[in-house]
């Protein structure tokens, strides 16, 4: 198990990473994207936005590989970051046919992750609805303006 120093200093690298200006874009996009069916997610993956989606799912399955292999604490992690579950929540009604289109090992580490923890995938659903809330929230502010 890594100490609390190597840890913290893991998660301040993801934390710069993620703040690499096409990354942010990524990010935001992946963020907005709400599927509400596989053929959502396919359009999107053939689309333009198709690298940002790439760039923050690898980006996210990289860092729950880190957890789950003891490069960082599972409870620092958890406690200093909340962004992959609302990545996983995109895509986790959807695994099955997605990773026949992308392949059987799409986000399988962020999965195990998500779903794993106490709570996991009550975790993940609370999530899903509370950013699509957040989401209608915008739409309908954006719509009165």
């Amino acid at each position: 198990m890594p100490t609390p120093v190597e840890s913290a200093e893991l998660l301040l690298k993801l934390y710069e990473l993620r703040r690499e200006e096409t990354m942010r874009k990524a990010r935001d996009f992946v963020l907005s994207f709400d599927p509400r069916s596989i053929g959502e997610i396919q359009t999107a993956m053939m689309g333009p936005d198709g690298a940002y989606i790439r760039m923050v799912t690898s980006f996210w399955d990289m860092a729950a590989s880190f957890v789950l292999n003891d490069a960082i604490d599972p409870k620092m992690f958890d406690e200093t970051n909340g962004e992959h579950i609302v990545a996983f929540g995109k895509f986790q009604p959807f695994l099955p046919q997605t990773r026949e289109m992308l392949g059987p090992n799409f986000m399988k580490n962020l999965e195990r992750l998500c779903t794993e923890a106490p709570g996991g995938l009550e975790r993940v659903a609370a999530t899903r609805e509370r950013i699509r809330g957040m989401l209608a929230a915008r739409a309908a502010a954006a719509a009165k303006a």
